[in-house]
């Protein structure tokens, strides 16, 4: 059952990117990051929280720095 907007989540996709980083930055293995090409015209409850795929390159860059600094690789 959608959450706090009633038909769709209540997420902010705003926050997606920085909540990540810092999971992985104290030590999270994985992150689950829902995607759609068009977050903003998607059938799923979830657009709200979707990252658009175009930005997930540029992001899964970003955690995996983020990752080697966390494991001293």
């Amino acid at each position: 059952q959608p959450g706090g907007q009633g038909g769709s989540s209540g997420g902010e996709r705003r926050f997606v990117a920085t909540l990540a980083c810092a999971a992985v930055a104290v030590g999270v293995a994985g992150v689950f990051i829902e995607t759609h090409q068009d977050p903003d015209n998607s059938t799923s409850s979830d657009g709200p929280n979707m990252v658009p795929l175009k930005d997930m390159p540029a992001l899964l860059e970003k955690l995996m720095a983020f990752d080697r600094i966390a494991k001293g690789h």
